[in-house]
């Protein structure tokens, strides 16, 4: 999901090894990478050339229109750009933990059992974990 850094970019760490074929042509494997933009895997790429940055060119062009944005001053250094698809994904998790948390509210009020306790608490765990992922 589309987020920016101060940096203008995701970071990411590159694994190159370079293999002879059967033709002596040299082959460039490496570690998956991410878009920079969305954070969608990239395919593999084999033989020579620049490194894909992004997944495709609407991921390359809201990456331009942040970076100029930013350079224009329009947007804060420290502000996240979401899509209107990616920010109603983040609404629906973050309503996840709320309900996640009232339920384990109400258990509490009922005197639930600790196995029920336990059951809830990780509920709440797990749906935490997945909001806090914003790609």
């Amino acid at each position: 999901m589309g987020h920016s850094t101060a940096s203008g970019g995701a970071a990411t760490n590159i694994v190159i090894s370079v293999e002879r074929n059967a033709q002596t042509k040299p082959t460039r494997r490496r570690a998956p990478e991410r878009c920079e933009w969305c954070g969608q895997q990239l395919p593999d790429q084999d033989g020579v050339g620049r490194r894909r940055r992004y997944c495709g060119q609407s991921c390359r062009q809201r990456a331009y229109e942040d970076r100029h944005a930013l350079s224009r001053r329009e947007l804060p250094l420290d502000s996240v750009v979401l899509s209107v698809a990616q920010r109603d994904d983040l609404a629906d998790r973050l309503y996840q933990v709320s309900c996640a948390a009232e339920d384990i509210a109400t258990a509490l009020a009922e005197s639930a059992s600790r196995e029920e306790l336990t059951e809830l608490v990780e509920t709440l765990l797990a749906v935490a974990r997945a909001a806090e992922h914003i790609r």
